[in-house]
């Protein structure tokens, strides 16, 4: 059986409910976003990328929808 894949707003409160699939969804969604932004001098910086990403998590549990 095929399920139905949900929008980004059920996504999103599945992802405030803790589910880790519907986190996994959302980082990789904004992976190109947080790689770019995790760039130093040209230079990726993969400490900065966990922090980044650690913080978007974050971010993610304390949106008011």
């Amino acid at each position: 059986r095929r399920r139905r894949r949900m929008n980004f707003k059920e996504l999103l409160l599945s992802a405030k409910e803790n589910s880790q699939e519907a986190v996994g969804q959302i980082l990789l969604m904004y992976r190109p976003f947080l790689v770019k932004e995790a760039i130093v001098d040209g230079i990726f910086d993969e400490d900065l990328y966990q922090e980044l990403c650690v913080t978007f998590m974050n971010c993610i549990r304390k949106f008011r929808i």
